[in-house]
């Protein structure tokens, strides 16, 4: 099939695209930035020449204060100060560490040791665990730097960095503005997950960032008028790529205020664009179709939805006038939507794109920066999720009758390979090739069905993957444990993180006497609530089988995950 990819520019590094849309795009807004101070609220514009003058400024003093090639880890909530330091970072002073805004003190603790870290850029809610790592003598940290205005000793205020960096590049100091950018050196440090043994820090750099978005501007097409809600994480790649995408366009990002508040602020900024996750677009939909219910219109939109696709066909579109009332509940100017991290309800897909709004997904991974395929808006294909960006080269290694097999690929988004973990990084990069670890087809027009996952790893439906081997680690630890699985059980359109636990009834016998099992049941129960205590809340486990029956296993001693999953 011949597929016609959009034109596009390919910068090498981020610096040099940054640079460009400042320049292209100057008086466009970066990001609108709300500020409410009890019942008042008021919009911030931040302009493209404002955010390329406040990069610059953090950067030189960056390094004027001595953090050039230094680790510098982020961690808060996404707003505008967490994409400018990311930004500031990269660009010319040294190596991102972006932080899970989730993660318990001990993981935060682990991951600024792990990475090394030199310096922490952190919101105030963060304040008391903050005050622990200063005193923490393990820890590589010298710096602490707030984004908000705070007073505390040892403790420095981004806005005075910037504000003294402004004075610096005054002065004439070019040392960050003239910084040259080595586009194959470690940039980016990422965690995969938790920072338990199972985690893998992920090393990416300038080419891979920056081919990614050229990859995806081949397939995508963003207009400098477009209004971006940054809704995903900016510690995933795909939540802070998505506002580099979007800046590299010139258009603006705004920032959501909770799911709760998902409707209001569409409406709120005329959102054009929103990139998010299945589970958010589910349920957007499923409240569409309750209301359509409830007004009793279901018929009539059935009818517009038959009319509509009817003159789709004689390239006549009046999709956006005949579901008027849908696009208004989404505020009104809505246009774009892209989902990533699990795959959607394909009726959901459907029947979004049915009401006008282009609906798309993809698939990738942190190791691909992230993204390896997408759907573009002329090869849409419903349970797929598209075809391979134009600088990717993907292929299905070890096919069985159906032609279903490992995703491998090959690309200039490829990472550098897994810190400090050559073994690790040896098992999936190959000769260039990267092995996904997840299985799928692809059809004749290349379009990537993804059929399931090669390795254990629990997709929620909120885009959040959770490792088994982690959690199984902790709860091996309790001493009446004699081996343990953790799955995700099926309920309702989710998965519910479960824990299976074979029990040594020996120890318990001794331990605790004549009990019985739902005796048992609680006392274990109240263990694995204080092990979810000290996780990330995706992580807590919900479910509880317990047996003393040993767990079905291959000769080599290894539980056989999916016959356990299918008889628990």
């Amino acid at each position: 099939m011949n597929v016609k990819f959009n034109n596009a520019i390919e910068f090498k590094n981020i610096k040099e695209l940054m640079n460009y849309s400042i320049e292209k795009y100057s008086k466009n807004n970066a990001f609108i930035v709300k500020h409410k101070e009890e019942k008042n609220v008021n919009y911030e514009n931040i302009t493209y020449e404002r955010l390329g003058k406040e990069i610059n400024a953090l950067g030189t003093a960056f390094l004027n204060m001595g953090f050039k090639d230094k680790r510098i880890a982020v961690i808060g909530k996404n707003r505008y100060e967490w994409m400018l330091s990311f930004i500031s970072v990269i660009n010319g002073t040294g190596v991102v560490v972006p932080l899970d805004k989730g993660l318990p003190e001990g993981e935060i603790e682990n991951s600024l040791k792990i990475s090394k870290s030199d310096v922490i850029i952190f919101e105030k809610e963060y304040i008391e665990s903050i005050k622990k790592l200063m005193t923490n003598k393990e820890l590589n940290l010298k710096y602490f730097i707030c984004m908000d205005d705070i007073e505390e000793d040892g403790i420095l205020n981004l806005k005075d960095l910037i504000n003294d960096g402004i004075k610096q590049v005054d002065s004439g100091d070019r040392s960050y503005i003239d910084a040259s950018i080595d586009s194959e050196k470690m940039s980016v440090l990422l965690f995969t997950s938790g920072t338990t043994s199972a985690s893998k820090a992920v090393m990416l750099c300038h080419r891979n960032l920056a081919s990614n978005l050229y990859g995806l501007n081949c397939s995508e097409t963003i207009y400098s008028t477009d209004i971006n809600m940054a809704f995903l994480p900016f510690h995933h790649t795909f939540g802070s790529m998505a506002v580099l995408l979007v800046l590299n366009n010139g258009g603006a990002n705004v920032f959501c205020d909770g799911i709760r508040h998902i409707q209001e602020n569409l409406r709120e900024y005329k959102v054009t664009m929103f990139v998010c996750v299945p589970l958010i677009i589910e349920s957007m939909y499923k409240k569409i179709m309750a209301t359509i219910e409830k007004q009793g219109k279901m018929k009539k939109v059935q009818l517009g939805l038959k009319i509509t696709k009817f003159l789709r066909k004689f390239h006549i579109d009046i999709r956006k006038k005949v579901f008027k009332e849908i696009s208004d509940n989404l505020g009104g100017h809505l246009r774009f939507i892209v989902s990533g991290a699990s795959g959607i309800d394909r009726k959901v897909a459907e029947s979004f794109n049915d009401f006008g709004f282009l609906t798309v997904q993809g698939y990738g991974l942190t190791e691909t920066s992230p993204v390896l395929f997408a759907e573009k808006e002329d090869l849409i294909r419903y349970g797929s999720v598209g075809i391979p960006l134009i600088n990717v080269e993907a292929k299905i290694e070890n096919k069985n009758e159906d032609g279903i097999g490992e995703i491998v690929a090959k690309g200039p988004n490829v990472m550098l390979g897994y810190y400090e973990n050559e073994e690790e990084t040896n098992k999936v990069l190959k000769d260039g090739w990267f092995y996904t670890g997840d299985l799928g087809y692809l059809d004749k027009d290349g379009c990537l069905f993804i059929t399931g996952r090669k390795k254990n790893v629990i997709v929620l439906k909120n885009g959040k993957n959770i490792y088994p081997e982690e959690l199984e680690e902790v709860i091996s630890n309790l001493s009446y444990v004699e081996e343990n699985m953790v799955y995700g059980k099926e309920k309702d359109d989710d998965l519910l993180l479960s824990v299976k636990i074979v029990y040594n009834k020996d120890y318990v016998r001794e331990k605790f006497g004549n009990i019985t099992e739902e005796e048992l049941k609680n006392i274990i129960w109240n263990d694995i609530k204080n092990i979810n205590k000290k996780l990330p809340t995706y992580k807590h486990i919900k479910n509880l089988n317990l047996t003393d029956v040993p767990m079905i296993k291959t000769t080599t001693a290894k539980i056989k995950r999916f016959e356990e999953i299918k008889a628990s």
